[in-house]
């Protein structure tokens, strides 16, 4: 196999991959070559322990700097290089009958290879096989074991019978129903855990894809990051090459729930990505993801987040000019995102609440959700209170001092949306924002937001064409060759 191993920015994560790779004989004896696209400042060559595994893997070892092209950029170098570049050169291709795609920020018992491998190898038809992802920061627990894409909104969700972030510690296999229920209530056990679940994708943390898939489908869309591989996933299945999310197939990965990939500079790739998959794969009316983007919106500006609405607009812009410019913005859209989101104090990470003054606090303000039989007539209450207080013009003294410290699980719209000014701890801990309620930026938001969602509903057969039409050509090594090779 040639495994394929993007990297920006994480030189000792790349290294120590390249190591779990060197350290098992019977993994280092099926690896025809390591790629890896060098998209950052920082480089593996430059890190302690390279040399070693240079040395070990000699010619087999090949690193390709570009610029940073996200995942996806990432990713299509290695399936380029591994078929040849767009002239398919014989002596430039390697020749493995698999290609497996690897991050480099995971943690991997090399075992897991030779088990993607040999289900590959005994495959009745050639099929992708993905790897499940375990939690990095809780090492017993099975953040996702398979999605697919729903179909009424166009959005990535668990496959049936999937249970997010089981936890094998208290509910190992042999778990069939005897451990009663967890913290929350809820009924748990591992009877799932033993039957087969079909799933469109894998997520490219871990995935084996064979050669004959790729010569087959062509290249990932140039979409920077987030669903690319969904879309490839999509498209390999219509072409008669399905995918398994394989059990006991398995890396070590940072969980969703660790991020703000739903708010930060991320949010614009999630929508824009969505959108053009969507023409692109989705058969049916728009409707349900304009109504699922319409949800999303408000949500955001009750929640003060000001720059994820603006960005996203940005996403639904991008969407809307056509496929002609995806290759030319793969390279500039984040630098543009960027610069963009340093216009809004909810985007602006300071280094601690203890930098600003005390919080006033919000007494009688929610925090905490509410279930049970009584949590629906509760939140219609909170929801009626938060658009009241939205109405009204804010308190520009709660933007020098805060009425509250929140952690990311207390930031719900329902607290949030009746307060003038707050802070907010960042998922990966780096420090807070200060989210300040804006009702003129909001209502402008807002505006233009509806607009751009009436333009995608109105125009989406049309975009579907368009996108349809340049399908070929995104997905070709030819069209990559204009970014490689320049």
């Amino acid at each position: 196999m040639t495994i394929g191993i993007p990297t920006f920015n994480r030189p000792t994560d790349a290294v120590a991959a390249l190591e779990a790779l060197s350290s098992d004989p019977e993994v280092d004896g099926i690896i025809d070559a390591v790629l890896m696209p060098d998209q950052g400042t920082k480089h593996p060559a430059d890190e302690p322990g390279f040399d070693a595994v240079a040395e070990h893997f000699g010619e087999r070892l090949r690193i390709f700097p570009q610029g940073n092209l996200g995942g996806s950029g990432g990713y299509s170098r290695i399936m380029y290089e591994a078929l040849g570049g767009p002239d398919s050169d014989p002596a430039r291709a390697t020749d493995s009958p698999f290609i497996l795609y690897m991050d480099d920020d995971i943690a991997i018992e090399p075992d897991s290879i030779l088990r993607a491998v040999a289900v590959g190898r005994f495959a009745k038809s050639p099929m992708l096989v993905g790897g499940q992802m375990l939690n990095l920061q809780e090492r017993s627990h099975l953040h996702s074991m398979g999605e697919v894409i729903g179909r009424h909104d166009f959005m990535w969700t668990s496959a049936p019978h999937v249970h997010y972030d089981h936890d094998f510690f208290t509910h190992p296999l042999r778990d069939r129903g005897e451990h009663g229920t967890n913290a929350s209530g809820e009924v748990v056990d591992s009877k799932d855990l033993h039957r087969r679940i079909d799933v469109e994708f894998n997520g490219w943390w871990m995935c084996l894809i064979p050669r004959v898939v790729a010569e087959t489908i062509g290249q990932p869309l140039p979409l920077f990051i987030k669903w690319d591989d969904a879309e490839y996933g999509l498209r390999a299945g219509k072409a008669g090459f399905p995918t398994a999310t394989w059990p006991g197939v398995a890396i070590w990965h940072m969980a969703w729930s660790d991020k703000d990939d739903a708010i930060d500079w991320q949010a614009y790739f999630h929508l824009r990505n969505r959108l053009i998959v969507a023409a692109l794969q989705h058969d049916g009316e728009p409707a349900g993801i304009v109504k699922s983007m319409r949800k999303a919106t408000f949500k955001h500006l009750l929640c003060l987040e000001y720059s994820t609405v603006a960005i996203q607009n940005e996403a639904m812009k991008d969407f809307l000019a056509g496929p002609e410019h995806l290759f030319d913005i793969l390279e500039t859209s984040l630098p543009r995102i960027n610069a963009m989101r340093k216009n809004f104090p909810d985007a602006v990470v300071l280094p601690s609440a203890g930098d600003l003054p005390r919080p006033t606090g919000i007494p009688g303000v929610p925090t905490k959700d509410v279930g049970g039989r009584l949590g629906k007539v509760k939140k219609v209450t909170w929801l009626a209170k938060g658009l009241l207080h939205s109405l009204k013009p804010a308190d520009s003294k709660h933007h020098e001092v805060p009425q509250a410290n929140l952690a990311p699980i207390e930031a719900r719209w329902f607290s949030l949306s009746r307060v003038d000014g707050a802070t907010v701890s960042t998922a990966d801990g780096r420090g807070v924002v200060y989210r300040q309620r804006d009702r003129d930026k909001a209502e402008e938001l807002l505006r233009e937001s509806w607009a751009l969602q009436r333009q995608v509903a109105e125009r989406f057969e049309e975009l579907q064409r368009r996108y349809r039409g340049a399908y070929e050509h995104l997905t070709s090594r030819k069209g990559w060759a204009h970014v490689f090779e320049n």
